[in-house]
């Protein structure tokens, strides 16, 4: 096992940076997923981990000890990759083995971590078959085994199950994460699903165009996002954004716009931290923190007018056209509001945020 740190790295590819001034800790036993959009610089963050690309700047340690110089091999890490990479001519047994036999460990060693990494991931049964007789769950499996045995300080995930299909991602997400329980080896999981990591993970980096932009576990990257990127890229459905203008001073501050005006509450005016000077904010609701009724509501509420309605198995997204933007909300599947017809939303004021209009960040 390892605490892995990531001080001040920049990597350049070409003059151009792809990671910029990175630093991260990840805890003895911890498993943390780097998430982001294509090109933020996750996979880069992770070959430079691994010793497949060169740090351009800055510095990384495993346990104290850098680890800038080291040959992949001299690191003690085992990377699972998203295409398997396994040798079509071994049987599953061989291709487990193969990092033992490159370390020419004995025959004996090799029989017992095989076997013992084949019973955990259910693939006993599986040995003496090749990857042409697999189905992509167990490829995927047997690539895990074949890092498992080397018994490493780290693993690295490069989007391991990006390729497999809806139902068995789901039933993966789960036994990689049974996996790094059992173990408690560090891994390392680099994803672009929002959804991986919020159920995968004990912390998240989240990152975007070469910067990370929050640290934090599941809940406080879903409830408290930093900023309006995070908040939009985590969660799904996706948050609602409406551009209003603040209102009033005080303890009475409210976000105005056409389709309404909705007083802050009380804890929340003083964290707007001068905001009002800039008139405008953004406000962000998620789709389950809204209410949706075909009469008015008492106390304040959103008027707009339902665009269309879609059913999501156990529940219901609705969405309503305000004057210049489109709202989702949550709702049960016996919601009786058709296209065409006004209704008004209610913000539970609690669980809702307000980001500065300019640069994104959040106030609350």
């Amino acid at each position: 096992m390892a605490t892995v740190t990531i001080r001040n790295v920049w990597k350049y590819y070409n003059q151009t940076p792809a990671v910029k001034d990175l630093n991260l800790t990840c805890p003895d036993g911890s498993f943390v997923s780097i998430l982001g959009p294509s090109g933020c610089g996750k996979s880069s963050t992770m070959r430079m981990l691994a010793g497949l690309e060169h740090i351009s700047a800055g510095d990384i340690l495993f346990d104290d000890v850098r680890i800038n110089d080291l040959a992949p091999k001299d690191r003690d890490v085992a990377m699972v990759f998203e295409n398997y990479a396994l040798y079509p001519h071994k049987t599953v047994f061989e291709n487990i083995a193969n990092p033992l036999r490159l370390r020419k460990a004995s025959e004996a060693t090799i029989k017992d971590r095989v076997n013992g990494a084949a019973k955990l991931l259910e693939i006993s049964h599986l040995l003496d078959r090749r990857p042409s007789e697999l189905s992509g769950g167990q490829k995927q499996r047997v690539a895990i085994g074949r890092a498992i045995v080397r018994e490493p300080k780290l693993f690295l995930f490069d989007e391991p199950i990006a390729h497999l299909d809806a139902k068995l991602r789901a039933h993966m997400r789960g036994e990689i994460k049974h996996l790094q329980k059992t173990l408690g080896t560090t891994m390392i999981y680099v994803t672009h699903d929002q959804l991986e990591a919020l159920s995968m993970a004990d912390y998240i980096a989240v990152m975007h165009d070469g910067e990370l932009q929050q640290w934090g576990t599941p809940s406080e990257i879903f409830n408290h996002p930093v900023n309006a990127w995070v908040a939009g890229f985590v969660g799904e459905p996706a948050m609602n954004f409406v551009t209003a203008e603040i209102r009033g001073g005080g303890d009475g501050v409210t976000l105005k716009h056409a389709n309404f005006e909705i007083p802050l509450l009380a804890s929340q005016v003083g964290k707007l931290n001068g905001a009002a000077q800039a008139g405008t904010a953004r406000m962000g609701v998620r789709p389950d923190a809204l209410t949706i009724s075909m009469t008015r509501p008492d106390g304040p509420a959103i008027t707009g007018v339902i665009f269309v309605n879609e059913l999501l198995g156990g529940d219901m997204l609705v969405e309503v056209q305000l004057q210049d933007v489109r709202m989702r909300v949550k709702t049960s599947t016996d919601f009786a509001g058709k296209p065409g017809e006004t209704c008004w939303l209610t913000v539970n004021r609690e669980k809702w945020h307000v980001f500065d209009a300019g640069d994104g960040h959040a106030y609350f």
